[in-house]
């Protein structure tokens, strides 16, 4: 029994590393300016981030059915017995419910692998089957392996800007508008199809803000003539997290509140202007 191995670019295995590694790669449509290109064709790696920093308008899209199927129709000319297709995660697209479909009609000779997996680890997923048909396994028996073993990776992405990401949907525009201006990189953990880290980085961006603005309320409030008890000890109480307080917010309190500060090894005290 002979068995292909078929992912698509989403795994970083561009068309012409897929010949060395003996993968057949389905390259991904990217519309850019309306324009349809093709990664790892005539869309390279660096021509990509350079239309992102551009600010061209950039989308993607699943593959049409046509060239799936054609590419499918290749391998098996080519004399392979079946095949093993590893699509991106099928909650990050619908295109692995579409594989699955049309696989319907290739009668057990098309194995369509729905292991939640994206970028490197989908990558890591090709070369994993390649060295599974290697040691004999049928394209059934290695679907069921990379299905079982799916969840078993943990893609962390660190994002310099969240303009992409609210851009695509998965921020709010209030949250990315708001982790902007306070300088919040959340770092983005994604394990199969778990949304949750982007729920979290709107939830949490949110709530920092509206920390933010309370105690810029009250540092604004605060006077010679109007400060009550309550409001020294939320002020004093600040000083206990401090290292989280802004740097702003930390000079508007020093200068409001403190004339002096004593500090030794032992002990800090604090002289308050009022």
């Amino acid at each position: 029994m002979k068995t292909a191995i078929v992912t698509d670019s989403n795994s970083g295995i561009f068309e012409t590393e897929g010949i060395r590694l003996g993968v057949h790669v389905l390259p991904m449509p990217v519309l850019i300016d309306n324009q349809v290109y093709f990664e790892g064709q005539n869309l390279s790696s660096k021509q990509f981030y350079q239309y992102l920093q551009e600010g061209k308008d950039v989308t993607t899209s699943q593959p049409s059915p046509g060239d799936l199927t054609a590419l499918w129709e290749r391998v098996l000319e080519a004399g392979y017995d079946e095949l093993v297709y590893i699509p991106m995660s099928s909650g990050l697209s619908s295109s692995c419910a579409t594989a699955k479909m049309l696989a319907e009609d290739y009668e057990g000779t098309v194995f369509v692998v729905d292991n939640h997996r994206i970028s490197v680890t989908q990558r890591y997923s090709a070369l994993d089957a390649l060295a599974l048909t290697r040691a004999g396994c049928t394209g059934r028996e290695i679907q069921q392996e990379l299905e079982r073993t799916g969840l078993d990776s943990i893609i962390y992405i660190g994002v310099e800007t969240l303009q992409y990401l609210k851009r695509g949907g998965r921020i709010t525009p209030a949250a990315a508008a708001m982790g902007t201006v306070m300088g919040i990189k959340p770092l983005l953990m994604i394990q199969g199809d778990n949304p949750l880290p982007l729920q979290y980085a709107n939830t949490r961006i949110e709530e920092l803000d509206a920390e933010r603005q309370k105690q810029l309320r009250l540092v604004a409030d605060l006077t010679a003539n109007s400060v009550s008890a309550s409001q020294i000890d939320s002020i004093t109480g600040y000083l206990d997290d401090w290292e989280s307080v802004s740097f702003d917010d930390k000079r508007k309190v020093v200068d409001i509140l403190i004339s002096q500060i004593d500090a030794t090894s032992e002990s800090v005290t604090i002289h308050w202007k009022i």
